[in-house]
């Protein structure tokens, strides 16, 4: 199958299909198509780079939502060894949005907590689209005092459409569960990582994203709303999405130059679904080396630090 499904990615599609189409007819045909597939591929190339180095905001959240991006249990499943995961948050079910547990990422040891959308229609209802309710912020708050009580580092893998605004949820706190989590990680004696890999939306990502490092995909999205949802309340429709996406500054970029996010991994042409294994092994690295930095600090100084990074996020003005 094609990873270019987005609107924008149509022309790279088209070609695509072109190439396959002449390296078809030359192996059933026996006419030699080379010079004409290789034109072709020069041409795809360049229309890649034309179009990838040139992407707005919008498009760039688009490519955070491709539907072929890899989720947290693929990251699970392949930077991941030994991997054990926990259920339940032991008052009232088991929420499938969000998945946790321990690993080894080489010969370190993490608490490990992913928000999951599913793949296919199946999976995604399972994982409800990756949108949790409060007992899955309750599940990752029970495996965050697992990690400071046996002394291990938290890795959280962030990749949410925003917390799950159901009557349920609501009525068994969903904001009282997001607002815990976020009380307990400002003050967590071990070191947090925190990785976007897709989309980060709301109070629902950052339920699981307080942490000493932030580290975003190329390609990925952070904000306090998303930009739907931010188009729905300014102007009173959603199709504003784009003038939204511009005006929150969402991407990694924006939040790296804003000193939120304390590094970008750069990701293949086109997004990380292009070529898995490398930005799996770059992921590997960023979080071993920060693991490093962190693990050397006291849990006096930790904290410290910690504290010290938000307090420095946002200015404050009285006029």
């Amino acid at each position: 199958m094609s990873h270019f499904t987005l609107d924008f990615e149509k022309p790279l599609k088209e070609l695509h299909e072109r190439i396959l189409h002449a390296k078809s007819t030359d192996s059933s045909t026996g006419i030699d198509n080379s010079e004409l597939i290789k034109s072709l591929e020069l041409q795809l190339l360049r229309e890649k780079n034309n179009i990838y180095t040139n992407l707005n905001r919008w498009q760039k959240v688009e490519i955070a939502r491709h539907p072929m991006r890899p989720h947290s249990s693929d990251y699970i499943k392949n930077i991941v060894k030994d991997w054990f995961e926990i259920h339940g948050d032991r008052k009232y079910s088991d929420d499938k949005a969000i998945i946790t547990g321990f690993g080894y990422i080489n010969n370190v040891k993490f608490a490990i907590i992913g928000q999951e959308k599913g793949r296919n229609t199946k999976d995604k209802l399972k994982h409800n689209f990756g949108m949790s309710k409060p007992e899955g912020y309750r599940k990752a708050l029970r495996v965050m005092k697992l990690a400071e009580k046996f002394n291990l580092p938290i890795l959280s893998l962030i990749d949410t459409p925003g917390a799950y605004p159901g009557i349920g949820a609501e009525e068994r706190g969903q904001s009282q569960a997001i607002a815990d989590n976020l009380f307990k990680m400002s003050t967590l004696e071990v070191p947090i990582i925190s990785l976007v890999i897709g989309e980060g939306a709301s109070g629902g990502a950052l339920a699981i994203g307080l942490a000493d490092r932030i580290v975003c995909l190329e390609y990925s999205w952070y904000s306090v709303i998303s930009p739907e949802g931010c188009a729905s309340i300014l102007f009173g429709d959603p199709s504003f999405n784009k003038d939204a996406a511009e005006m929150l500054k969402v991407n990694s970029r924006d939040l790296f130059d804003m000193n939120i996010a304390d590094k970008i991994i750069n990701e293949p042409l086109g997004g990380v679904h292009n070529d898995e294994n490398i930005v799996f092994k770059d992921v590997t690295e960023v979080i071993l080396n920060e693991h490093k930095y962190l693990n050397s600090l006291s849990k006096k100084k930790l904290i410290e630090e910690r504290l010290t990074k938000y307090n420095n996020i946002g200015i404050f003005s009285n006029e």
